[in-house]
């Protein structure tokens, strides 16, 4: 198994702006501002049509989905909280938390997926039934997979419950390894892509966000124990998006870790050195969708890891 997809799937937005049913649990969205929905949308709409572009010139293919305007989804630009898409042929569907954000599934992804792309999907494992028990996993924002080691990674939250992601795990073949992670505030941290990234050779984690204990010990030492150079960051970092990054790679093989400027821009050269050594930097102006949808690149790429 490869960790990194040279196809990720994004979805193009017509009606993007803060999200008042997710704002509760996510304290990185902030709605104080003097533009209108308006402006807000065009303004996300071209950061995300320049991200396209920037991953199309280094040769990463992209499937583009275009949002509708009805039903209302402020939150679908970031697709990978519904849907993920795995080597074996697995697609997975995921129950999420806000009635809003569960309007973003689209099944004509996977058609596409399969017509235009060539890729092959051999099950669907639909789980949004746990919705109606207020059972809550989402995707890969809540699971950052190990695919080569098979290890699946969750930090607690409302919109990440433990016996579902072991229930999800068992069946995709993954080992589990939970622990807590916790802001500045002592709040839970909303989704685990937050506070860390997986690549093949490094993982990129705010090893201070995660509860002192046994489990962020044996959480770190499962990482290092693969192979991964921990490139530790701090609660600054992970507030400017610093853990919300991923590794693609394009057609040749050559890998690039996307980022946001915002987090590019936090990283210290000492930390910038140690990723170069492993992978390109492309750092991504998002700053709109940042600041209103209190998510930023990782939260906008579904990778496509499904077998041609």
């Amino acid at each position: 198994m490869k960790q990194t997809a040279h196809t990720v799937m994004m979805v193009r937005p017509v009606r993007f702006g803060f999200n008042v049913e997710t704002a509760e649990s996510n304290a990185f969205q902030h709605s104080e501002t003097q533009l209108t929905p308006a402006e807000i949308q065009q303004k996300a709409l071209a950061e995300f049509d320049e991200f396209v572009e920037k991953l199309q010139a280094n040769g990463i293919e992209v499937m583009v989905v275009e949002d509708t305007e009805q039903p209302h989804t402020p939150d679908s630009i970031f697709p990978n909280n519904w849907i993920s898409f795995h080597e074996d042929g697995k697609v997975v569907l995921y129950p999420m938390l806000a009635n809003n954000r569960r309007q973003e599934r689209r099944m004509d992804v996977i058609g596409r997926l399969q017509s235009e792309f060539g890729f092959k999907v051999r099950e669907v494992l639909d789980i949004t039934n746990y919705e109606n028990q207020d059972i809550i996993l989402e995707g890969t924002g809540s699971i950052i997979f190990d695919y080569p080691h098979q290890l699946a990674y969750a930090t607690r939250s409302s919109r990440t419950e433990e016996k579902l992601f072991r229930q999800l795990c068992d069946r995709l073949g993954f080992k589990p390894v939970l622990c807590d992670a916790v802001d500045k505030d002592g709040m839970d941290i909303y989704h685990t892509n937050v506070v860390m990234a997986i690549g093949d050779q490094f993982a990129v984690i705010c090893t201070d966000a995660l509860k002192p204990d046994e489990e962020k010990k044996a959480f770190i030492a499962s990482l290092e124990n693969t192979g991964h150079e921990i490139v530790d960051i701090s609660f600054d970092q992970l507030y400017a998006f610093a853990g919300n990054m991923i590794q693609v790679e394009n057609q040749e093989g050559k890998t690039f870790l996307l980022m946001s400027q915002t987090s590019f821009d936090s990283l210290t050269d000492v930390q910038k050195n140690h990723l170069e050594q492993y992978t390109s930097l492309l750092p991504m102006n998002v700053h709109t969708i940042e600041q209103f949808g209190g998510g930023s690149v990782r939260c906008m790429v579904a990778g496509v890891h499904l077998p041609k």
